[in-house]
């Protein structure tokens, strides 16, 4: 049985293989996401062919998100990034360049990191019209700015993703799982695709079985109404990627048999 709730899984070192890209998505995998924070272009074009040739032997259609860096800067530490307060713009001149990428490899969607009001949306939006890319359009909800305008990014949006690791950063901790419901809510009565990520599943990065709380945040989101989960660093460079998507799919699916009966807003 399939959860009707969406698995979106991030392509990278641990699932570069076709064969390990063809289990995820016999696993439950219904999205692949490619992280352009890292990679080459040349890298990228080989997971879309791969990916495209497992959705036709499978009869599978499986969109592709292409998600950009944004204007982010290295954490003080050296490990992970977090958005710069000095950009003047979400759009940076490596967005514009991987959007060149987006020409000729045609993605599904194309996601916005760090979206701070519509017009950030709306000038993404100029610039596919401008090179002729037919992608839709993900708003990433990750700053505090992007939360009070939550209802002018939704008109202007084709989906959003509350992005919980750098809103973790913007927002007190204790409030990001209300932040969390509240935005599905929002997306939910707008008629927009939901997408709940970050550290869902990040216990199974070595292990074999999630923690409990792995577990209740996973099935929280659909309970709530979440229309697709993301897996990040789980199926990108952690130890289980297929395995990671299993357990995902079967709680999705134990989580849909509690709650209550709804149609999705699907990918």
């Amino acid at each position: 049985m399939n959860s009707r709730t969406q698995i979106v899984a991030t392509i990278g070192p641990s699932s570069k293989t076709k064969e390990i890209i063809k289990e995820m998505a016999e696993k439950g995998m219904d999205v692949a996401r490619l992280n352009f924070s890292w990679g080459t272009h040349q890298e990228m074009s080989d997971f879309v062919r791969m990916i495209r040739e497992v959705g036709s032997e499978l009869e599978k259609r499986i969109p592709i998100i292409q998600d950009l860096s944004g204007p982010r800067e290295q954490n003080v530490e050296g490990f992970g990034h977090h958005f710069d307060k000095d950009a003047c713009d979400v759009i940076t001149e490596k967005d514009k360049q991987d959007l060149e990428w987006a020409e000729s490899n045609e993605p599904e969607y194309v996601a916005l990191s760090y979206v701070g009001s519509g017009k950030d949306v709306s000038g993404l939006r100029d610039v596919l019209k401008e090179k002729n890319i037919k992608a839709k359009i993900i708003a990433k909800i990750e700053r505090q700015r992007a939360v009070e305008n939550i209802d002018e990014i939704l008109k202007e949006a084709d989906a959003v993703m509350v992005a919980r690791g750098d809103l973790g950063n913007e927002v007190p901790l204790e409030q990001i799982p209300f932040i969390q419901k509240d935005l599905i809510e929002k997306a939910n009565q707008a008629g927009k695709p939901v997408i709940v990520a970050t550290e869902m599943m990040s216990s199974m990065m070595e292990k074999d079985i999630p923690t409990r709380s792995d577990v209740t945040d996973v099935a929280n989101a659909v309970l709530t109404n979440a229309d697709a989960i993301m897996l990040s660093n789980e199926t990108a460079t952690g130890d289980n990627p297929t395995d990671v998507v299993l357990m995902m799919e079967k709680i999705a699916v134990e989580a849909e048999r509690h709650g209550e009966e709804r149609d999705t807003n699907v990918l």
